[in-house]
């Protein structure tokens, strides 16, 4: 067994007392230190990604640089809406309403339109819906400085839901046009308006799409369509109101929007400025549109069982059906299962391209039509009529 011993005995020289005794010098106090134990350590765990004072200096520094050319395309954005802000206006209408309730016997529409010389005369541009069956009198233009305007005279075409609107001043302050058929599927383009009665007011976007023309709008008037499809904002009281290029020209007049909630999903519809410009001069000038005609009957539902009857590979152009007696289409020589290819040197799409080329044709124009024939192109030419004379 081990033996046990005692630890260092204690003396009695060696034990003091707990109170300090006079003659002892005092003692000196310290404060107490925390306890550093592990427990009560608080660590930041993304402290060794956090960015030093240094690094968001350069950082900074940096993104001014990178900033710099977005920056410059920011300032055409602005030069743009200083530009068109004075030249859309926002159209206030009372109409009657067809179907008069609970005493109520009118209704207000908004809408919006831009400032243009068509003729040699300033006039706006908007949709012949916005103002349609509202009287002159009840028809109100506010221009971005607040003046206000009654139209003196209105022309408009149900065709292709456009209107315009003379008014009388002085200080008008007028959009450029874009020339025809210059803007292209990618290109940036601002929208203009009055988005739900918010006037003036910007949207950016691209065109998305050209050429839509099957679009079922309002009571079916709108027979000659070749829209613009584009994904700048457009909503109810966008109708109107100009599509504008990033050189300040208007490209198009924002008409219509694919929505299921009545708001902007990003397809909207803009008439080409080509459209506007030939429907407006006519109306200014004439007071009407006359448009051209050729007499055919077409398949719309061209498809490829018809196309490889035809001896083509795929369906293209636009299939004729019928020929009406006496029309240029007759004279010419045109007939059932001819497909138009080509029309006035332009390509046809479909049966609503060859329509719309068609009725933007001036009345009386020799043209040139090639088609497709017994598994040969042919080439006819012929002088186009007018529709008044064959449609009511």
């Amino acid at each position: 067994m081990a033996a046990i011993a005692l630890a260092c005995p204690v003396t009695a020289s060696l034990l003091r007392p707990a109170r300090l005794q006079a003659e002892e010098a005092p003692v000196r106090l310290a404060p107490i230190e925390a306890a550093n134990t592990t427990r009560d350590v608080r660590i930041d765990p993304m402290r060794p990604v956090r960015l030093s004072a240094s690094e968001r200096t350069r950082l900074y520094e940096q993104a001014a640089r990178d900033a710099e050319p977005l920056e410059r395309q920011a300032m055409q954005l602005r030069r743009l809406a200083q530009l068109l802000r004075p030249a859309v206006v926002h159209i206030d209408a009372k109409k009657p309403l067809q179907k008069p309730k609970s005493g109520k016997v009118t209704e207000e529409e908004a809408g919006s339109g831009v400032v243009a010389e068509i003729a040699g005369r300033p006039v706006v541009l908007t949709n012949r819906h916005v103002i349609h069956r509202a009287e002159l009198t009840d028809i109100r233009v506010r221009l971005d400085d607040g003046r206000e305007l009654r139209p003196v005279r209105l022309w408009s075409d149900p065709g292709t839901d456009l209107a315009v609107l003379e008014v009388e001043d002085d200080d008008l302050e007028m959009a450029r046009l874009a020339p025809p058929d210059t803007v292209q599927i990618g290109d940036t383009v601002l929208a203009i308006g009055s988005p739900f009665g918010l006037a003036h007011s910007v949207t950016l976007g691209i065109v998305s799409a050209k050429g839509r023309r099957d679009l079922e709008l309002g009571d079916g008037a709108v027979r000659f369509q070749d829209f613009i499809q584009t994904d700048a904002a457009i909503n109810p009281g966008n109708s109107g109101g100009p599509l504008v290029n990033l050189r300040g020209e208007v490209v198009g007049i924002n008409t219509a929007i694919a929505s299921n909630s009545g708001g902007s999903e990003g397809i909207g519809f803009a008439i080409p400025v080509s459209m506007v410009t030939f429907v407006a001069r006519q109306l200014v000038e004439q007071g009407t549109v006359t448009r051209a005609y050729l007499g055919v009957s077409l398949d719309k539902n061209f498809s490829a069982r018809s196309a490889h009857r035809l001896g083509m590979v795929r369906p293209v152009g636009a299939r004729v059906e019928g020929v009406t007696k006496g029309a240029p289409a007759d004279l010419a020589g045109i007939r059932p299962d001819d497909v138009i290819l080509e029309f006035n040197g332009r390509a046809v799409e479909d049966d609503d391209h060859l329509m719309s080329i068609v009725s933007m044709t001036p009345v009386d124009s020799e043209v040139d039509i090639v088609l497709f024939r017994n598994r040969e192109r042919v080439t006819l030419r012929l002088c186009v009529a007018c529709r008044r004379d064959f449609e009511p």
